[in-house]
């Protein structure tokens, strides 16, 4: 399960929205490395697979590889604003440690590929 807050929710689908391209979903996924070990992929996609599950959260179409689903079950994504600008945050149940731009994370049984950060 992956949820989506109301101003991540109202944001992503004002995205969409913006797209010239028909059938537009947001692909989350996990890549390894990172400074933590894994990072975090998060964009609007067109292309499916059949190595994707796909979910319906707070009304927009999420597409996830299955090997990434064990890292982003739980998943919280939220949107907030600071002052001229804003950005989604992430908050994984499953990682044990994150780096401090938010994008990178460790998970307890598996190492990644750690990378040097920039």
């Amino acid at each position: 399960m992956i949820v989506i807050s109301d101003s991540a929710a109202g944001r992503i689908k004002d995205m969409i929205a913006e797209e010239e391209t028909p059938d537009m979903f947001l692909r989350l996924g996990v890549n390894p490395g990172g400074c933590s070990g894994f990072s975090y992929s998060m964009g609007l996609d067109n292309e499916e697979s059949e190595e994707d599950v796909y979910l319906d959260v707070q009304g927009i179409k999420v597409v996830i590889a299955k090997e990434s689903m064990r890292y982003l079950n739980g998943l919280e994504i939220d949107f907030e604003e600071h002052g001229m600008s804003g950005g989604f945050t992430i908050n994984n149940p499953n990682a044990i440690a994150s780096c401090g731009c938010g994008q990178s994370f460790k998970m307890r049984n598996e190492e990644g590929r750690p990378e040097v950060c920039d």
